[in-house]
């Protein structure tokens, strides 16, 4: 080798690690973040408040949290439309047991239990019930909703002392949704946070989250190579139900009030929506945590920015359509360049 290769390696080094980071497409959504807080922050005083931040975490996470299970269901070659309905009908009924008198963690544990039990019949109805999983969960969406609508009469559900909630156990509960750690940061972030922590540790570091990549890649050779493919799916689901009924737990911890047929309405929209920005492929095989939480972080701060400026709701709800199908369009672009 000469002295001029050796005196250029470090260079060739250097370009080749730049053009790895912006091959990445969590650097390309990660770069759309950024300069959409740079237009935001021209365009209104408040933007960059810590306040307006701060409020800006907390409304994303509850999307976040249920996007970090969408991104294990997208991964393993799935798709889960549920998941509004999921929300709703745990959410409601830890609700009713907290006002029947329950004490705080057995209500939690059925909420989520009803998430799980949930998710994991999506899984069984994708994989031994050889159903579509976009037909097997737009069932379960309609199924869900009408068990929330039966389970409370179609009336609205109230959590406070007066309709029979135990003082101590609503003032917990109420906790997790409306407070702050250190009077700080708000505690649904916090729970965002963990859950992404969890996440991605799982999908990046244990056998499960192999498994999860390898059967959204290719069925035909994990099936080969030894996994259980419907194992595999059936506890991405399981996830996915679980997660959403924490999210829908922590919207009624929030605001302790819910109706069966309003809440969580179009909420799957969201966030499949984010997790495709962040990268996850609806042909399987593709995603990340960090990118999933970018995605969820342009759709909440594209909310908050439009809100900000006086946009109307019907306009926003016509750019959230758009950048719904951008990021569909983007995702299949980008896998016949790569093919």
């Amino acid at each position: 080798m000469s002295a001029a290769d050796v005196q250029s390696a470090p260079g060739r080094t250097r370009r080749g690690a730049l053009s790895r980071l912006f091959g990445l497409r969590e650097t390309g959504v990660a770069l759309a973040l950024i300069a959409l807080c740079v237009v935001l922050s021209l365009a209104t005083e408040s933007f960059l408040t810590q306040t307006n931040l701060l409020n800006v975490g907390r409304q994303v996470s509850l999307l976040g949290i249920m996007a970090v299970g969408m991104t294990f269901v997208l991964i393993s070659g799935e798709v889960d439309l549920s998941i509004g309905s999921i929300y709703a009908f745990a959410g409601l009924a830890t609700g009713m047991l907290i006002v029947g008198g329950w004490a705080l963690l057995p209500a939690l544990a059925a909420g989520l239990l009803c998430g799980a039990v949930i998710g994991a019949i999506n899984g069984l109805l994708s994989t031994y019930g050889r159903l579509p999983s976009l037909i097997a969960t737009l069932g379960m969406l309609s199924i869900v909703r009408g068990a929330a609508l039966i389970l409370t009469d179609g009336r609205p559900v109230t959590v406070n002392e007066r309709l029979g909630a135990d003082p101590d156990t609503l003032a917990a509960f109420e906790f997790m949704g409306q407070g702050r750690l250190f009077d700080v940061i708000p505690m649904q972030l916090v729970f965002f946070a963990a859950v992404a922590a969890v996440a991605w540790a799982v999908l990046a570091g244990t056998t499960f989250g192999f498994r999860v990549f390898a059967v959204g890649g290719s069925a035909k050779a994990a099936r080969i190579s030894g996994i259980r493919i419907e194992a595999v799916k059936i506890w991405a689901f399981t996830v996915m139900g679980t997660l959403a009924a924490l999210a829908g737990i922590l919207a009624m911890a929030f605001l302790p009030s819910g109706q069966a047929g309003r809440t969580g309405l179009g909420l799957e929209l969201d966030v499949i929506a984010a997790t495709i920005i962040g990268g996850a492929s609806l042909a399987g095989g593709e995603g990340t945590i960090l990118g999933t939480i970018l995605g969820v972080l342009i759709i909440g701060v594209m909310r908050n920015g439009l809100v900000l400026m006086g946009v109307s709701p019907f306009v926003q709800e016509l750019m959230i359509g758009l950048v719904i199908i951008v990021a569909v369009a983007i995702d299949k672009w980008s896998r016949r360049r790569g093919g």
